[in-house]
């Protein structure tokens, strides 16, 4: 995930997004060697211009999640696919979720954020 700021240059909305791979672009400039560590992500569509937010409950219990959904295919490849590995937000848990109603079914991602601070018992 990552932070990408809207066309008014005010809002800030996060992408989910696939890593593809890592590498390394180095240049030389005012005689010094600047090495700078980047990645390649395919980035997942929003659905409806706008990702849609929902609760789930697990096991009918008061916890909640907040989940994502996303479409199953990407943007086209871009320069926005190249970012530093610095702007990488955290990771995210994508499950497959499917919807549908009487005249058509779905499938999305459901993208459900992980906290970048782990505490294991």
């Amino acid at each position: 995930m990552a932070k990408f700021i809207n066309r008014d240059g005010i809002s800030v909305d996060i992408y989910p997004g696939q890593i593809q791979y890592f590498f390394e672009h180095s240049i030389y400039l005012s005689s010094q060697n600047l090495t700078h560590k980047l990645a390649f992500v395919r980035w997942y569509k929003p659905v409806n211009s706008s990702s849609i937010r929902h609760r789930f409950s697990i096991d009918d219990d008061v916890q909640t999640c907040n989940v994502e959904l996303w479409e199953n295919n990407f943007f086209p490849i871009s320069r926005d696919n190249i970012i530093p590995i610095h702007n990488i937000l955290g990771r995210f848990v994508p499950v497959r979720y499917k919807t549908s109603d009487r005249s058509n079914a779905r499938e999305y991602l459901a993208v459900i954020p992980i906290n970048r601070k782990f505490h294991l018992q």
